[in-house]
């Protein structure tokens, strides 16, 4: 095998979530709304650090389409796929573009965990805003916790 070359991007990138390569800048982002078998995914125009699978035809939400999986090209990890034809004339935008699978990806500067805060009967609730978090080790299991600073 020979030597690995990884693009960096300057601005800010979406990473692989499993290596955090760079994959993605947020100015290539197209779509958030896109939605998948695996839930959520990201409509990109470019991306860098992939391997492509062989092509495909795929039945998607929208018709069929010819597809090429890609792959994150350091830790092999399947991220989404690339659009390389479309059936329908309607979809033809999306020909030479590419679905990130959002639970797959991670925007640069993002948590590898949720933010959480510590409910005062000590359950756990999802925090959408965690500026104002900060880190406690759980002393029961060794995992990080949130709590809200007050």
């Amino acid at each position: 095998m020979g030597r690995l070359f990884v693009v960096e991007l300057v601005g800010k990138a979406y990473l692989c979530g499993f290596c955090k390569t760079p994959v993605a800048l947020t100015d290539d982002l197209l779509y958030k709304s896109f939605a998948c078998d695996e839930g959520k995914a990201f409509f990109f125009r470019n991306v860098v650090n992939i391997t492509f699978e062989a092509e495909e035809e795929r039945l998607l939400t929208t018709g069929m389409h010819t597809v090429q999986d890609i792959c994150c090209s350091c830790c092999v990890q399947s991220l989404g796929w690339k659009y390389v034809a479309a059936h329908n004339n309607n979809q033809k935008y999306k020909e030479g573009k590419f679905i990130l699978i959002r639970s797959k990806i991670m925007e640069e500067g993002e948590q590898d965990f949720e933010a959480r805060a510590i409910s005062s009967n000590g359950e756990s609730e999802e925090v959408a805003d965690n500026s104002s978090l900060e880190v406690h080790l759980s002393s029961s299991d060794g995992e990080n916790a949130w709590a809200r600073e007050d």
